[in-house]
């Protein structure tokens, strides 16, 4: 018999039994960047998978898949898949080969002795129940919400459309919008129920009929979110950069060195209040439709639909179709002034880059912050003030995110990882004043810039 040669580092091998080792420097040439975007590997749990034919059809978008093309996504994989046993069973045909046993856990750029420790935290937060929801916090969140958007319209069926009124009522019926977003955000990261199928049932029906938006287009977007927050280019979040605002000082100077100018960004952290949740609303009405269409998520179009047939038949017999345009896009705003100020407090204030590869723990403590706790702030931020722990852990229920909070700073301190904990008026005004910043940045290097003659 002839003798079984030993594995070699380089590219795969079809049908060989015996698996393709690879180092970390060949991986990081598969990043689907430049002229071979389709060029796609990455590593979950030392696994090496080539995704190019596949990264299309993942079921949680193309892009996030691709965020991690050349990297290890070992982490990301956990934070992201509820059943991995499941999803594990469709990676094996993607399989290549594994890394080389010379070769870390992980990419020189990321901190194994923290990655470790983090994942030995993964498994204590399981043990401890901590993944597992609880459906009467759920059940009385939701409760809550239907008797707020239930009001809103009582206050108009008892007391008619005069000033006093329309106020209250536009600012109950803006406040249920708002609790209904925190829910359907709970529901988009698989935390309410413990079944998958189930969370994603309930989100549609969530987002469509009670919010009148598209439950996928969420997803596709949130999730590359959670995937490399405060990363140009890979978060959507910062799709606002440099249309509307500069943001970060990094990517300010480079604006201002190219001359580039779409706003006044010196004075952006004076319109930011008025020009954010102005352009959030028209835009999330949009770009929601354009996603339902050219995707062709009809069935999601018809949840909006019941969104829209409800609330016209709820309030236009009452006030008229011009007051109610009025009462609409008033809330509308006022939605969007909230959701702006509380997911933007624990991000534009932070580290703003293109993406540097960093691992896990290390990625998220440096693109979000936590607001101090409080009945109120968990409410009003819809359990956002512990941005923390649910960038760590995305599909844990909110409701544990307090009992997790002494383990994560442990653990950060521990490896030298800033823990950074404000108070909700203090996160606020950090939002202006890192606009102020980056602004300012943006001029400076503006007005030095060389240009071309």
């Amino acid at each position: 018999m002839a003798p079984q040669s030993e594995p070699t580092l380089g590219q795969p091998k079809t049908g060989a039994s015996i698996p393709q080792l690879f180092t970390w420097e060949e991986i990081g040439i598969h990043s689907g960047q430049g002229s071979s975007k389709q060029d796609q590997w990455l590593v979950i749990n030392r696994k090496v998978y080539d995704i190019s034919n596949f990264y299309r059809q993942h079921p949680g978008g193309s892009r996030v898949i691709s965020h991690f093309a050349g990297q290890d996504a070992t982490d990301a994989f956990t934070a992201f898949h509820k059943d991995e046993t499941l999803v594990k069973k469709y990676l094996n045909s993607l399989l290549i080969g594994e890394l080389a046993s010379d070769q870390p856990c992980c990419e020189p750029s990321k901190n194994e002795l923290l990655l470790k420790d983090f994942r030995d935290l993964c498994v204590t937060v399981k043990k401890m129940g901590l993944m597992n929801s609880n459906y009467l916090f759920f059940g009385l969140m939701f409760l809550h919400i239907i008797l707020l958007d239930i009001a809103a319209w009582m206050i108009i069926y008892y007391f008619g459309t005069s000033w006093v009124p329309f106020i209250f009522s536009t600012l109950t019926f803006a406040t249920a919008q708002v609790q209904y977003g925190w829910f359907q955000h709970d529901l988009g990261h698989i935390s309410v129920f413990q079944g998958t199928k189930q969370n994603r049932w309930f989100h549609m029906l969530v987002m469509g009929t009670l919010q009148g938006g598209p439950a996928s287009w969420w997803n596709h977007m949130h999730n590359q979110h959670h995937a490399k927050p405060n990363c140009y280019r890979k978060d959507p979040d910062l799709n606002m950069h440099p249309l509307l605002f500069s943001l970060g000082k990094k990517l300010s100077r480079e604006l201002g060195k190219m001359k580039k100018k779409s706003m006044p960004y010196n004075y952006q952290h004076k319109y930011f209040s008025v020009v954010a949740p102005g352009a959030v609303v028209p835009f999330f009405q949009l770009i929601t439709f354009y996603f339902i269409y050219t995707r062709k998520k009809w069935l999601e179009f018809f949840f909006m639909l019941t969104f829209y047939i409800r609330i016209f038949l709820m309030y236009i017999p009452l006030m008229g179709f011009k007051v109610f345009m009025a009462h609409y896009w008033i809330a509308r705003f006022l939605q969007g002034s909230w959701f702006i100020w509380v997911t933007q407090m624990n991000h534009i204030p932070m580290h703003i880059d293109y993406d540097r590869n960093l691992d896990w723990v290390s990625a998220q403590l440096a693109a979000t912050c936590n607001v101090e706790q409080s009945w109120f702030n968990d409410w009003y931020t819809g359990h956002l003030n512990f941005q923390i722990e649910h960038h760590l852990f995305p599909m844990m229920p909110r409701h544990n995110y307090w009992k997790v909070a002494p383990l994560v700073k442990s653990l950060c301190a521990k490896h030298g990882v800033d823990y950074q904990t404000k108070s909700l008026l203090t996160a606020f005004a950090d939002i202006l004043h890192s606009l102020k910043e980056s602004g300012d940045a943006w001029l400076e290097a503006y007005l030095h810039a060389k240009t071309d003659l």
